[in-house]
């Protein structure tokens, strides 16, 4: 039977064949931390879920080192209690580089994220019995200064290569999960979930916590709660 680990590792398969002229560092989390990212799909991402929120792509201080969407360490480590070998890219950044769970910086957006649903959900499983996180593009892109590229700034043919195989994990993802509300953190992911055109499914969106989006800055947590209430997902704010 399939299975989610399954599903991320034809996905690894598939993107680590692309190329991305100018682009000149891609890591590939679900490769060198392919140890925590399996778990995490084993120990939280089976059966079905009620809501799944999904997001862009890996970011440096994030998945980047643990192979968890939005996996700042201390969540990763502690609160959803994953362990892991982490080795590094095949081209690393020296700005960037990666130590999985023993890297000490902090990553924003999965401190604002993992934080909100932790503090409503001291025992990880009381979340994860419901949801599951996932993000739309496995890949990570750096410039060479160092700086984050997000997808939607790839080359116009580079990126519709990339799209075409992720929209098809996205799909096959969400049929095995069989979710009543997709949810999109932030615009990006949210337009891929619309360009699916899901029968049976719910779709939203929810404000990204990245500190680059000024608005995040603000009561970010109270604009989440918000967003989750008017999506009739308030029960992700209370632990069962």
């Amino acid at each position: 039977m399939s299975s989610l680990v399954t599903l991320a590792k034809q996905l690894r398969a598939a993107t680590s064949a692309l190329a991305f002229p100018g682009v000149p560092y891609v890591y590939e989390p679900l490769d060198y931390a392919w140890s925590i990212a399996s778990s995490y799909l084993r120990e939280y991402g089976a059966g079905q879920k009620r809501v799944l929120l999904l997001g862009m792509n890996p970011g440096p201080f994030g998945m980047g080192q643990t192979g968890v969407p939005f996996g700042e360490v201390s969540f990763v480590r502690d609160w959803m209690k994953l362990q892991g070998k982490v080795t590094r890219p095949r081209a690393e950044h020296p700005k960037r580089p990666i130590t999985g769970l023993l890297s000490t910086r902090s990553e924003v957006s999965g401190k604002r994220l993992w934080g909100l649903f932790s503090r409503a959900h001291p025992d990880a499983r009381t979340f994860f019995d419901q949801a599951l996180v996932m993000n739309y593009c496995p890949l990570l892109f750096l410039s060479e200064t160092g700086s984050n590229l997000t997808p939607d700034k790839l080359p116009k043919p580079a990126r519709a290569r990339l799209e075409k195989i992720c929209d098809e994990h996205l799909r096959e993802a969400i049929a095995m999960l069989r979710p009543e509300l997709v949810i999109g953190v932030g615009g990006y992911a949210a337009g891929k979930i619309e360009s699916l055109e899901l029968a049976g499914a719910k779709t939203g969106l929810m404000p990204h916590p990245s500190p680059a989006s000024p608005s995040a800055n603000k009561d970010w947590d109270g604009q989440a709660m918000r967003a989750l209430r008017d999506l009739d997902a308030g029960y992700l704010l209370h632990a069962t």
